[in-house]
């Protein structure tokens, strides 16, 4: 294969999840059926916490952040396979997935960060409740938001000016249904020590750290909860959790799969159907996660659907 710098007018070829083309029909109904129910679930939850007063809080700010992050995180992979499927064509242009690695890194991280963010408050609230609106005050919780943003985008600009460097064959293809950082980064026919280092490094500083955060702040919370008195109190404290719990245990216990399949897996395949787990369940089920276990979110969904249905109160 002829190797030489991409182009403006370089293509990649993305492989998908099958090349039987009699899946592929079925592929497209699945997948474009998650991806509404995704992104009009996640909708409704940002309306609910926006127009609903109960729900103006660090926790439900954090939520409603969470949402719009999934909302962008499935629409940076689902439609392009969405087309490629309608189309019958694997294509994607190089300036297309490089577009689409930034956006990825930057969803998939926020996603993290804000998990993290979300375990600080759940900390706070149940460890120190007499200090809670003196920490968790407004100001903080957006620049806490806004810090996030801001490394995410730097971090993932840095892996993209690095992949720039690198030559790549004509024709490469990419076995997965989305340009996926690390397979790209193999795929290339130059060196790339410099992107791996990097790659490693970002992963530790910005998924380790984050995922420490949330487990010292669920071990101080169980601590504190050992030390109630009150059965009921423990249950009070714990069940403003489970939403959040259940989230991070998706969202993280997926994303292992998909590093578990990548490295012991040897089939392409497979870890791609593994990443489909990540990326699309994911996002889908955590509006239906929060809505069914908060009695305040479905008490909000419930108040906005008969707002918008005119129902009587």
């Amino acid at each position: 294969m002829e190797a030489g710098n991409q182009t403006k007018f370089s293509e990649f070829f993305l492989m998908g999840l099958s090349e039987d083309s009699e899946l592929q029909p079925l592929f497209f109904g699945l997948f474009l059926s998650m991806y509404l129910v995704a992104v009009l679930g996640n909708l409704f939850i940002i309306l609910a916490v926006s127009s609903d007063t109960h729900l103006h809080s660090p926790m439900y700010f954090f939520l409603s952040n969470l949402s719009f992050v999934d909302i962008c995180f499935i629409t940076t992979t689902v439609p392009k396979m969405l087309v490629n499927i309608q189309t019958q064509s694997k294509v994607i242009s190089y300036t297309g997935c490089l577009t689409q690695v930034y956006f990825f890194i930057i969803f998939s991280g926020l996603d993290n960060f804000i998990l993290s963010l979300m375990a600080y408050d759940r900390f706070v609230a149940i460890c120190h409740p007499l200090q809670y609106t003196v920490i968790m005050k407004p100001q903080l919780c957006v620049w806490l938001v806004l810090m996030s943003w801001a490394i995410i985008f730097w971090a993932s600009l840095l892996h993209i000016l690095l992949i720039t460097q690198l030559k790549f064959c004509i024709g490469t293809e990419i076995p997965h249904f989305f340009c996926e950082l690390a397979q790209v980064i193999k795929l290339a026919c130059s060196d790339t020590i410099i992107n791996n280092i990097f790659l490693y490094v970002a992963t530790v500083l910005l998924g380790v750290f984050p995922l420490s955060g949330v487990l010292f702040s669920y071990s101080q919370i169980v601590y504190s909860l050992m030390s109630m008195s009150s059965s009921g109190g423990k249950y009070k404290a714990f069940s403003t959790c489970g939403s959040h719990l259940s989230v991070v245990a998706l969202f993280y216990g997926t994303a292992l799969g998909v590093c578990l399949s990548s490295t012991v897996i040897h089939a392409s395949q497979r870890s791609s159907i593994a990443s489909v787990m990540y990326t699309v369940v994911t996002p889908m089920l955590n509006p239906f996660i929060y809505s069914l276990r908060n009695k305040d979110m479905k008490g909000a969904l419930r108040r906005l659907l008969c707002r918008a249905a005119s129902c009587p109160r």
